[in-house]
């Protein structure tokens, strides 16, 4: 289909860039702010990596940075709240007063610059108190913290925020170990029963945030944020084809249909039984998750991957995000028609736009992209500019494939580039970047934190300044 001179997109979309605030805040005992499981896990390389204690420094330069994404013309930020700025040992009995003025003056500012603060209550960092008290969502107390949390946010930033996101890639989360506090336990079915146990009390966390939202900012949309990995069969072999199915099912849409339909589906339930790993469930949890219907569906996509049938003697890799085995289902190899970045994700436009028509096709509700976005070494050159082609080619292709799914009838809310700015990976500090503005600093030095835009920064004015009528 040929829509280059179309004018596709709404005039109300929402173009807009990402963060989390782990990654980008710093600042991570100003303010009252508790530690995070984040952080904690964050300091363990700091001899190695830069850790979350400064990170990007937007808990001091928000203003600067609020000031760049006016420049850029971006319609929305997605960024999250830290929990432990808020209740700084997750459960306070009164939220922390400068956690609660830090973000009043972030989305005031935002409003003011004509941008659409998007949140995300929950990014990776539970507050580590709540680790040490109880075990974090091991425990059936972290649905009730989580729900208070989640009632302070919309009712101090409810009259303000219209697009609220409950808890960021809960399907990559649950194979995190050191973010679950996890990473101490051997494997086995006792630390896989507990993980799949943790998975369903955060189910029912965001089923009660959705409830809520529902019930105090009635005008608000809420929806879930999750990491999108399709898969295609390696090859054309009818076992393979199923793989696929079954990595679609295990991985991506056990966590959807959950969302969307407030139960688990009979194939994941199945699949749990006979791995002997369903969560123990109480009265009245049929009711919360009923009760948690999403107004949209919010997704991360970066990669996709090609499926092939494994036999149940293969040796299992349950938390591999690249290469998980599930032993007796499938098990990923690499697509030979695709590249891949340095880090080893390959890089699948097309199967961005597919993803639209999944997602769809099954839900029927309409999307936000909250994450899409090249993890890469940028460097500044001799000139003092970064001249990242490779992120304009991979942005362009991909809002290539968006704009082809809205011109076939799709209705996407919003894009959200990750990141706004170079942010600290969890996994490989600020070596692996993602920013239209790149922060100077270095691993173990942060020097002034100047920032500067990248060409990917100015591409992408254009595009937003078009409405995405010109790529």
């Amino acid at each position: 289909m040929d829509i280059n001179n179309n004018k596709i997109f709404p005039m109300d979309f929402l173009w807009g860039a990402a963060t989390s605030a782990f990654q980008v805040e710093g600042g991570y005992s100003d303010g009252g702010k508790g530690l995070s499981v984040a952080d904690v896990a964050s300091f363990k390389h700091s001899d190695q990596y830069a850790d979350t204690k400064i990170a990007s420094d937007f808990y001091h330069k928000y203003k600067q940075d609020i000031q760049l994404m006016a420049e850029l013309g971006l319609k929305s930020y997605r960024f999250s709240i830290a929990w432990a700025r808020i209740f700084p040992n997750g459960n306070d009995e009164q939220p922390n007063t400068e956690g609660i003025k830090f973000y009043d003056d972030v989305i005031n500012s935002l409003l003011e610059n004509g941008i659409e603060p998007i949140v995300t209550m929950y990014h990776f960092d539970m507050p580590q108190a709540l680790i040490d008290q109880y075990n974090g969502w091991q425990s059936r107390k972290s649905i009730d913290d989580f729900d208070r949390y989640a009632r302070t946010l919309l009712q101090h930033y409810g009259d303000r925020v219209k697009y609220w996101l409950p808890i960021n890639e809960q399907n990559l989360m649950i194979r995190k170990d050191k973010l679950l506090g996890l990473q101490h336990l051997e494997s086995g079915d006792m630390k896989e029963r507990l993980r799949h146990q943790m998975n369903y009390h955060m189910f029912l966390a965001s089923a009660k945030a959705v409830d809520a939202c529902h019930e105090l900012c009635p005008t608000a949309k809420i929806g879930p944020a999750f990491a999108y990995l399709p898969a295609y069969p390696a090859t054309s072999r009818p076992e393979d084809v199923l793989a696929a199915q079954d990595s679609d099912r295990l991985l991506n849409h056990y966590l959807t249909d959950t969302y969307v339909f407030g139960e688990y589906p009979a194939y994941y339930k199945h699949y749990l039984e006979k791995q002997g790993w369903l969560p123990q469930i109480q009265d009245g949890d049929e009711e919360i998750l009923k009760a948690g219907s999403p107004d949209f569906i919010g997704f991360n996509y970066y990669v996709s991957f090609a499926a092939q049938y494994c036999s149940p003697e293969t040796k299992a890799d349950y938390t591999s995000i690249l290469n998980p085995v599930l032993p007796g289902y499938f098990e990923y190899v690499p697509n030979e028609y695709l590249d891949a970045t340095e880090y080893n994700w390959q890089i699948d436009p097309t199967g961005f736009r597919k993803s639209f028509r999944d997602l769809y096709d099954r839900y029927h509700l309409p999307l936000m992209v909250t994450e899409n976005g090249l993890g890469t070494a940028d460097v500044l050159n001799s000139e003092g500019k970064v001249v990242d082609m490779y992120r304009i080619k991979y942005l362009k292709d991909h809002i290539g494939q968006m704009r082809t799914a809205v011109a076939e009838g799709i209705p996407v809310i919003a894009y959200h580039m990750w990141a706004f700015i170079d942010i600290v990976s969890s996994s490989n500090g600020f070596k692996k970047r993602y920013g239209l503005v790149y922060v100077d600093r270095n691993e173990l030095e942060e020097k002034e934190l100047r920032r500067v835009r990248k060409e990917s920064y100015y591409w992408y004015k254009h595009v937003i300044s078009t409405n995405g009528d010109d790529l």
